[in-house]
């Protein structure tokens, strides 16, 4: 089958939603499929190449406009490029209109990864189009159940999604190095509390300082992005100051050893942006009770409340910090609420699950649309 993946970055761009659909287009090339993955380039320049059998064709943005870079080589490759799956990453508007104008594919998936915010100029504005591509797209993939129930923009269309929850490989942060974990304990001083993830405005790293004083623990942030220097000035005030400590980014590889290292990892998100929350998985293959905020979103899908871990109001620092502090407090309740997260993972949110049932999909969006199946995949 010939797929072809449209979104704003890839890889080495870190996010989630990069982070996810490189792991679905290597994982589809893997399994002999032809995958293209269209994005705009993130270092001003265009390049074709192709990583781990997949073609990767980045195209030289014109500008940037609300994090969304503007590139009219979207549309002359879309244009050029016959898949005939193309699979949308939702939201990327100049990438869905190139699609619509110019698009060639058989047919069109579209993985609907959040909502449109905070930028209510652009929702005003693309509202007509982005209604209009979802209604003519064969099939919507959403993330988790309550999404789907809680979108406003899905209520019209719930016929044509399908829940097909994220996945993660699980196995580098099962084999982290008992060694080197607590050789970071040591460094950084315990209990350890972490958030992980890019620094933007929903992920609520803000309700972490303000609950800091509250926390028994030093607390680690791992990451970077816009709202860094924000961020760290309002640590650098906190009563709380010196336990708390900006990591920066940390390699991929190097991640599963913070992990093991962590007593408890955060997410205090507080807006719907947040759809899934990828850490969450991460951290529960590692086997970390995690303590997570309530969004109506996929985060609490993933984190079971009492199982997993427990989940507060978003925005409630206090709530937070006592979370946080009965896990930190009841080693046995951290223990198991771990190795249930561990669990789930293996059960629920295996990326071959995740793949598996992203290729039914297209293959039922075939069927469906007359142009049938593209053959079974080698054995």
């Amino acid at each position: 089958m010939k797929v072809l993946h449209l979104y704003k970055t890839y890889p080495p761009v870190v996010g989630g939603i990069e982070y996810h659909l490189r792991l679905l287009a290597e994982s589809q090339a893997r399994r002999n499929h032809d995958v293209t993955v269209l994005v705009a380039s993130a270092v001003g320049r265009s390049s074709v190449r192709e990583e781990n059998g997949v073609r990767v064709i980045r195209t030289r943005p014109w500008g940037v406009l609300s994090s969304t870079p503007l590139s009219p080589g979207l549309a002359l490759w879309a244009r050029r490029i016959v898949p005939d799956v193309t699979h949308l990453h939702f939201p990327y508007p100049p990438g869905e209109l190139a699609h619509w104008a110019f698009g060639r594919g058989r047919v069109t998936i579209v993985s609907y990864h959040s909502d449109i915010v905070r930028q209510r100029w652009l929702r005003k504005l693309y509202g007509p189009l982005m209604r209009r591509m979802l209604h003519n797209s064969d099939r919507i993939l959403v993330g988790s159940p309550p999404y789907l129930r809680t979108s406003r923009q899905l209520s019209e269309m719930t016929e044509n999604c399908r829940v097909i929850p994220y996945g993660i490989d699980p196995r580098p942060f099962q084999a982290a190095d008992p060694s080197g974990s607590e050789q970071l304990r040591r460094r950084e001083g315990s209990p350890l509390v972490m958030f992980v993830g890019r620094f933007r405005y929903y992920k609520g790293v803000d309700i972490l300082i303000e609950a800091a004083p509250s926390i028994d623990a030093r607390i680690l942030i791992v990451g970077a992005g816009p709202m860094e220097r924000r961020w760290r000035r309002l640590a650098a005030r906190s009563p709380a100051a010196s336990r708390i400590r900006f990591l920066g980014h940390v390699p991929d590889e190097e991640l599963p050893l913070y992990y093991a290292a962590a007593d408890v990892v955060v997410l205090p998100s507080s807006y719907r942006s947040e759809s899934f929350g990828l850490v969450l998985l991460e951290a529960m293959a590692a086997g970390r009770p995690v303590v997570s905020t309530e969004l109506g979103t996929g985060t609490s899908f993933v984190n079971q409340h009492g199982e997993t871990g427990l989940v507060v109001a978003s925005g409630d620092a206090d709530a937070l910090a006592r979370a946080v502090n009965e896990l930190l407090r009841d080693p046995e309740q951290s223990r198991r609420m771990g190795a249930n997260g561990r669990r789930r993972v293996l059960q629920e949110f295996h990326f071959e699950q995740m793949v598996d049932r992203t290729m039914k999909a297209y293959e039922e969006a075939l069927m469906v649309s007359g142009h049938g199946t593209c053959g079974p995949e080698p054995h």
